[in-house]
């Protein structure tokens, strides 16, 4: 028996931990950009030494950061990527509904969403193609 569209959870089609860009809270700003770079998310979570995320790293927040702040960009590269990084980052549980979760993107004009348990520890990643996708019954 199938699961209806609008009761497919985050679960069912998030990003796990393994394909999402990944940082620890002390890296600098060009790690951080490797690792981004890496899986072409354009994003990178930052989080502790218990996997707690302690903020996120969009391609938008470093360009808006370097028009808004006067310093050289080399500047930036040495600087810690939690420093640049939205400390409190919107973030949804594996068990919420993608009809849910689809619509909050929409609002809040997000692409992505991590996923963390009821402790802050990082799950993975909700990407807003596949959710649609998902819900539109083209991936199944």
């Amino acid at each position: 028996m199938s699961t209806p569209k609008n009761k497919m959870l985050v679960c069912d089609v998030m990003l796990s931990k393994d394909r999402v860009p990944v940082v620890q809270e002390e890296e600098i700003l060009k790690e951080a950009l490797e690792e981004m770079g890496r899986t072409r998310l354009g994003l990178v979570c930052i989080i502790d030494a218990n996997h707690k995320l302690l903020g996120i790293l969009t391609e938008g927040d470093i360009r808006r950061k370097l028009l808004k702040v006067q310093k050289p960009f080399s500047a930036f590269l040495v600087d810690d990527a939690l420093e640049h990084s939205i400390r409190t980052p919107t973030t949804i549980r594996p068990d919420d509904t993608l009809e849910h979760v689809v619509d909050v993107m929409g609002q809040r004009q997000i692409w992505d969403l991590p996923v963390v348990n009821d402790g802050g520890v990082l799950l993975g990643l909700l990407h807003l193609h596949p959710a649609v996708q998902t819900l539109l019954g083209r991936i199944e």
